[in-house]
C-alpha cells in the first residue's frame, strides 16, 4: 500500500501558472493564459491537491450555480498517478456536489480509462440516450 501522508488537498483553484503546468504535465489539452485568466475565476468550486507546498494535482466544478454543472479539469502530476489520489480530488468534488440542488445536472467528459473511476463516483454512460459533443472556436 502507498503511503498518502505527505499530500493533502486544499480547496481553492490552483494559480493561473499550476494550472496551466498540470493540464500540460499531466497530458491534458493546454489553454492560452488568457483563456485560463478569464476561465478561473469563473469556476464554480475547485481544489488542489498538494504535497508540501507544491501544486501536484487539481480538479475544478465549472457552471451556471444552480442547474447545470461539469466535473473539469482533475489533473495529476504523472509522477504522483497511479497512488490513488484522483480519488481524493474526486471526494472533495463529490462532497461539493452533495450540496447542489437536488435537480442540479452533473456531468463530466471522461477520457478512457478514467471513466471507471468516475463510475465509482456515481457518474453513468449517457449513451444512447445522449451522446457528449464538442466544438473548439478555432
Amino acid at each position: 500500500m502507498t503511503d498518502n501522508s505527505a499530500y493533502h488537498i486544499e480547496t481553492r483553484m490552483p494559480s493561473i501558472d499550476d494550472y496551466m503546468r498540470l493540464r500540460l504535465e499531466s497530458g491534458l489539452t493546454p489553454f492560452s493564459r488568457e483563456a485560463a485568466e478569464k476561465g478561473l475565476p469563473n469556476s464554480i468550486f475547485g481544489v488542489s491537491l498538494m504535497l508540501g507546498d507544491e501544486t501536484i494535482g487539481m480538479g475544478r466544478i465549472i457552471g451556471d450555480g444552480g442547474c447545470f454543472f461539469q466535473v473539469t479539469d482533475i489533473a495529476i502530476l504523472p509522477a504522483h498517478q497511479g497512488k490513488g489520489l484522483a480519488k481524493w480530488i474526486m471526494t472533495a468534488l463529490s462532497d461539493f456536489i452533495a450540496t447542489l440542488p437536488k435537480t442540479a445536472y452533473v456531468s463530466l467528459i471522461a477520457d478512457v480509462p478514467a471513466n471507471r473511476l468516475y463510475a465509482q463516483f456515481g457518474f453513468a454512460e449517457t449513451a444512447p440516450r445522449s451522446i457528449g459533443m464538442a466544438r473548439k472556436v478555432r
